[in-house]
């Protein structure tokens, strides 16, 4: 058993993490609890004398932000050792019993303003633990994942970590209730329950409650889509509709991208990772402010090559970008403040012109206020510009403006009610080029909203939430979008609940404003365009009914399964233009989807843990009576698989070593036709020393190729690579 003695002087911290269902159980601790030995997690923490016999100093203590910091004055050094298999209970002798504690010890022998808690040191959380993982996504308000009524998956940052991602778009695939094709080295198809394409329009992602949309086409531009890895504290996955709370757009799922705070990310930090086709690093480091709050800043670059067909010539879609941000946390438990913001530049590879030109900015505001009466308010506003300049398209500059008003209360004791308001106005500038346009080239789009939820206790077991928004823009007027939800808990680790909801997708310019060419000709006065926009486009409509189950049977074994019935109406066609020459948007399709979504953990040992998931779904559209839809596969075709699955190991192989393993399959695509494909990526982690790792990750390691997107034989195809990353922190 490895040893390592730490030296600690009089005016040194050390943080205790104590943590049971998410919860901080040793509040205040006696000083006769310091006499104590046992196993935290992957650590195991014992007072010493000089002598290496127990002793029983008195320690101060400090709680705050639910850490327990001690003192040690009269301790002489700290013995941390860390048998790998040794995550016995912790008993503290002559004491009452804490019960099981999942968690971990990071000592320093630093002073109090130079301390430092990395989450990185935080052994892996438990089921139990994992399950009161307190989540947001579902209710605009704190829950823990085992009562929220929804599906939705929890990445956490371990999982991050150690999978290996290297970007955004990549940890994605970590959720096993999203659809994840890699379409080229920048665009991905990524959707939930259907509808996948490089231009899905009908899943909301936000990055810290900033809303990452493109009015063009009511989607994401992934390319300009980046964060530090190691700085995301989980992304919360829901599938299915959240439009109730989130507004349009949140048709088949909402991703919720949370970064930590920046107490979290205290230090310096410094990565660089390779292989044969992408290069990336970052630099963060992170202080203490003189009000009491704290700060982050850093920078990043990322570089990925071209793709290739399968017969070997390059798909010119690689990309270079930089970017650089901060974050800054401050106020305490009764008044709270962020402020934080992001700048970045980019160039992507184009055939046959010169290179994609990226860059943007945002800057986000958010203050959490507790009121006397026991009620919450929030208010949140941010400001988003971003530019793209695509030669021989378009050159956009688009200003977005939103501010946001939640007030969270208990009316009744039976009562637990969420409204709010906001608004945003989105600033678009284009610049049209020769082969279509967005007329009018310059127009400001607007959303306003209010909302408000009340989830009601009908029994101790049972909840009713009934909920509704009233969300108004400027090409349908207002729309309105309910939800009802129930849920019952036959016992403390089961739920099962059922949901009905109706949401939509709010017309984008594309559907509305598209015009090709740019300058038609004039026949007798009147223009030929031969896509003459959409001036009667309207929003396309889901009604979706879903139930769900979840349950902890063993504390290593927890599992969910949802099935899902939606029914789409007034999808989009491209239809001969009723008032002359052309085709102009139409709605003039529906569809239906249904399925099921399951996945589970497992802790197969106290050192291995296995996760898998499977999604089966059928996606059906048929086009109406007197449709002429020519969009073909542009247009209302899906391409989603009849099934994909997913299998991970996580396997902790020695101290500081881990290996992990992770396998997914996605069936077969029929439009455009794509094959079934299987992949397997590995990683193995080496600790070197405290604060220096090593990662090894092979990449689609038994497969020599495979695409994932797209018609041959233009598509791109993915070969078998390794990633070497190397990460520091002090």
């Amino acid at each position: 058993m490895q040893r390592r003695c730490l030296p600690l002087k009089a005016d040194s911290v050390v943080f205790v993490i104590i943590t049971s269902r998410n919860r901080l159980l040793a509040r205040r601790l006696p000083c006769r609890m310091v006499n104590y030995s046992g196993s935290i997690g992957h650590l195991s923490l014992r007072s010493q004398s000089e002598a290496g016999n127990p002793t029983d100093p008195c320690l101060a203590y400090k709680n705050a932000n639910d850490i327990v910091m001690f003192n040690p004055a009269h301790l002489n050094r700290f013995d941390l050792q860390a048998p790998l298999a040794d995550r016995r209970s912790f008993h503290p002798k002559n004491t009452w019993p804490i019960g099981l504690l999942a968690g971990a010890i990071l000592t320093a022998a630093l002073p109090v303003s130079a301390a430092i808690m990395d989450a990185r040191d935080v052994a892996e959380l438990s089921l139990e633990e994992l399950a009161t993982i307190r989540v947001t996504s579902v209710s605009k308000r704190s829950e823990s994942l085992a009562d929220a009524p929804s599906s939705i998956y929890v990445i956490t940052a371990n999982d991050i970590h150690r999978s290996g991602a290297t970007t955004l778009t990549e940890a994605m695939r970590l959720a096993p209730n999203l659809q994840v094709a890699r379409v080229d080295a920048r665009n991905y198809a990524i959707t939930a329950r259907g509808f996948n394409s490089a231009f899905e329009n009908k899943l909301l992602v936000l990055i810290d409650g900033r809303t990452v949309y493109s009015p063009l086409f009511s989607g994401v531009f992934w390319d300009a889509q980046d964060v530090v890895l190691e700085d995301v504290e989980r992304i919360e996955v829901i599938s299915g509709p959240g439009a109730t709370l989130w507004g349009a757009n949140a048709v088949n799922g909402v991703i919720n991208i949370i970064t930590k705070r920046a107490a979290d990310t205290q230090g310096a930090l410094a990565e660089a990772g390779a292989s044969k086709n992408e290069k990336n690093g970052a630099v963060r480091y992170g202080g203490a402010l003189d009000n009491g709050g704290h700060y982050r800043i850093y920078a990043k670059y990322a570089d990925n090559d071209d793709t290739r067909r399968a017969d070997g010539a390059p798909v010119l879609t690689g990309w270079h970008r930089k970017q650089a941000g901060f974050r800054a946390d401050w106020g305490n438990s009764a008044q709270s403040f962020t402020v934080q913001g992001d700048t970045y530049d980019g160039s992507l590879h184009q055939l046959g012109t010169r290179d994609i030109g990226i860059s943007g900015a945002n800057l986000v505001g958010r203050m959490n206020t507790r009121l006397d009466d026991g009620s919450s308010l929030g208010l949140q506003a941010y400001w988003d510009y971003t530019e793209r300049n695509q030669p021989n398209a378009f050159i956009e500059h688009l200003h977005t403006f939103d501010i946001q008003l939640q007030h969270s209360l208990k009316l009744a004791d039976t009562h637990d009610v969420v409204w709010g308001a906001g608004y945003r106005l989105a600033l678009d500038r284009v610049q049209n080029d020769r082969a279509f346009a967005f007329l009018p080239g310059s127009l400001n789009m607007y959303w306003g909203n209010l909302f408000v939820q009340d989830e009601i206790t009908l029994h101790d077991d049972v909840r009713l939430t009934l909920g509704a928004k009233l969300e108004n823009n400027n090409y349908t007027g207002v729309e309105f979008l309910p939800t009802l939800r129930m849920s019952w808990k036959p016992a403390a680790n089961e739920l099962i609940w059922g949901s009905a909801s109706r949401s939509i997708r709010a017309p984008s310019r594309i559907d509305r404003d598209f015009f090709s060419p740019t300058s038609p000709p004039i026949v007798n006065g009147l223009p030929r365009f031969a896509i003459a926009g959409g001036p009667g486009f309207e929003s396309e409509v889901a009604n979706v009914v879903e139930i769900g189950y979840r349950i902890q049977p063993l504390p290593t074994l927890s599992y969910t399964a949802t099935a899902f019935y939606s029914k789409y109406d007034k999808l989009r066609t491209l239809e001969p233009n009723p008032n002359g020459f052309g085709s102009v948007f139409s709605n003039m399709a529906e569809g239906d989807a249904r399925g099921i979504e399951m996945w589970g953990n497992w802790q197969a040992m106290p050192e291995w843990r296995l996760a898998a998931g499977l999604v089966a779904q059928r996606v059906n559209t048929t086009l109406n009576p007197g449709s002429r839809d020519a969009s073909g596969t542009t247009g209302l075709a899906t391409s989603d698989p009849t099934h994909y699955w997913m299998l991970r190991s996580s396997y902790d192989m020695a101290q500081g070593q881990e290996f992990d393993v992770t396998l997914r399959h996605v069936g077969a695509l029929s439009r455009p036709t794509v094959p079934a494909y299987t992949a397997v990526d590995m990683r193995y982690g080496w600790k070197i020393r405290r604060g220096l790792e090593l990662s090894v990750v092979g990449q689609n390691l038994f497969d020599r190729t495979h695409a994932e997107f797209g018609a041959a034989p233009g598509r791109s195809e993915y070969e078998r690579a390794v990633f070497v990353k190397i990460l520091w922190k002090q």
